[in-house]
C-alpha cells in the first residue's frame, strides 16, 4: 500500500453510481476534492447501494472510451469501475498517477485480491473499503437470528402452516444465553453491543486480544474449540481469507453444543455448507440464519433452500436506505486524511485481502 503524503488537490473520478446529491456531500464535507462524474455513463440504480447498477445498461463503443479516459485520468476511484476486478487491472495499470481506490463493499478486498496486480502495482495504489458502514443493519440481522433460534422459528412456522394447536413447551431467553462472535471488527462489535445490551454473555474471538465493549471474554481464534461446548448460538461476522475458509467445518460442529444457532453475516467461504448441512440433520445446529453462502446466487439445488431449519437471506441483511450517504461520508473523511498525509481508515491488508 502506498504511504499517505500531504497534497493540495485531489482528482476523483466517480466510477460507481452515486446521486448527484451524494456528489455535492462529498466537496462540501471536502472542498479539496476536484470531483468529475459523468452520470451519462454510469448504469441507473435499481436500490440504495446498488453499485453495479441496471444489468440491461450497456455502454456504446464511444461512451466506454469516454468512460475509460475518466477513469484514466483520477488520482482517486470512487469504486471499482464496473465492479468488475479486471477492469480495475486495466485502469491501474493503464494510469500511474492513480493513488488511491475505494471499493464499496466491506469485503473489497476480495475484488483487489481478483484483480491480481503485482506487487509493485499494490505497493503505488491505496485500496479501502466501506467497513463499518454496514454494521448496525448486521448487527440487527444476527441478532434477529439469535432470536428465531431461541424461540424456535422453524417450528412455529410450520405448526402455522399445518393449523397444528400443539401442547406448550420452554422457548430459551437470549438474556440467559451465551453466543460465541467469530470476529470483532467493526461487524463483531456491533453484533457484541446489541446482544450485550439484551443481557447475553458474549464471547469474541480475535488476535489481539483487545478488549471489546460487551465482550465478556476474548479468545484467540486458535482456543475457539475450548468454548464451543459452552455456547448457545454463533455469529460469523468474519472475511473470507485463506485463514478463515471452512473455519465453520465438521471439527467445530462436532466440538458444538448440541442444538446451538449458527448465524452468519460475515462471508459464505467461513462455514462448510456440506458440513452444515450434516450438523443440521443431526441437530447439533438447531437453526441457521445464512446471508451469505459459498457460491452466489445460491444455487437453486441447494439442499440448504429447502432445509426445515435453515433461514435463507439472499445476501441482503446489510442493505438500509442510508448505506450510500454513509459511504459518501467514509469517501469524505478518508479523502481529507490522504489529502493531510494522515492514516486512512480500512485499508485493505494486501497480504491477507481483507
Amino acid at each position: 500500500m502506498s504511504d499517505a503524503t500531504a497534497s493540495d488537490r485531489l482528482r476523483v473520478v466517480v466510477a460507481a453510481p452515486l446521486a448527484p446529491e451524494l456528489c455535492d456531500l462529498l466537496v462540501a464535507r471536502e472542498p479539496r476534492i476536484d470531483l468529475v462524474v459523468d452520470q451519462t455513463l454510469l448504469p441507473p440504480m435499481r436500490h440504495p447501494a446498488d453499485f453495479s447498477g441496471d444489468p440491461s445498461f450497456r455502454r456504446t463503443p464511444e461512451q466506454q472510451a469516454a468512460y475509460e479516459a475518466l477513469i484514466d485520468s483520477a488520482e482517486a476511484l470512487y469504486g471499482i469501475p464496473d465492479v468488475d476486478p479486471a477492469a480495475l487491472a486495466r485502469t491501474v495499470r493503464a494510469n500511474p498517477a492513480l493513488r488511491w481506490v475505494h471499493t464499496m463493499a466491506a469485503g473489497g478486498g476480495g475484488q483487489v485480491r481478483a484483480a491480481q496486480l503485482t506487487d509493485d502495482e499494490l505497493r503505488r495504489v491505496t485500496f479501502t473499503t466501506s467497513a463499518g458502514v454496514h454494521g448496525d443493519a448486521l448487527a440487527e440481522f444476527a441478532v434477529f437470528g439469535v432470536f428465531a433460534g431461541a424461540k424456535h422459528l422453524p417450528r412455529l412456522q410450520r405448526q402455522q402452516r399445518e393449523r397444528e394447536w400443539s401442547g406448550r413447551w420452554v422457548m430459551s431467553q437470549v438474556a440467559d444465553q451465551t453466543v460465541l462472535v467469530l470476529g470483532l471488527g467493526g461487524i463483531g462489535q456491533a453484533v457484541a453491543r446489541q446482544l450485550a445490551a439484551l443481557g447475553t454473555t458474549v464471547i469474541g474471538t480475535s488476535r489481539s486480544g483487545a478488549s471489546v465493549p460487551g465482550v465478556s471474554r476474548v479468545i484467540h481464534p486458535d482456543d475457539v474449540a475450548e468454548v464451543l461446548p459452552e455456547v448457545d448460538a454463533v455469529v460469523a461476522t468474519l472475511p473470507g481469507t485463506d485463514a478463515t475458509h471452512h473455519l465453520v467445518g465438521r471439527d467445530f460442529f462436532a466440538a458444538l453444543r448440541p442444538g446451538a444457532t449458527l448465524v452468519n453475516v460475515g462471508r459464505g467461504t467461513v462455514i462448510d455448507e456440506a458440513a452444515l448441512l450434516e450438523a443440521l440433520d443431526a441437530g447439533t445446529v438447531g437453526f441457521a440464519a445464512l446471508d451469505v453462502f459459498e457460491v452466489e446466487p445460491l444455487p437453486s439445488d441447494s439442499p440448504l433452500w429447502s432445509h426445515p431449519d435453515v433461514l435463507v437471506s439472499p445476501h441482503t441483511a446489510a442493505l438500509d436506505a442510508r448505506e450510500d450517504g454513509r459511504i459518501a461520508e467514509l469517501f469524505a473523511d478518508n479523502a481529507t486524511r490522504l489529502l493531510d498525509g494522515t492514516p486512512q481508515r480500512n485499508v485493505v491488508d494486501t497480504i491477507e485481502f481483507y
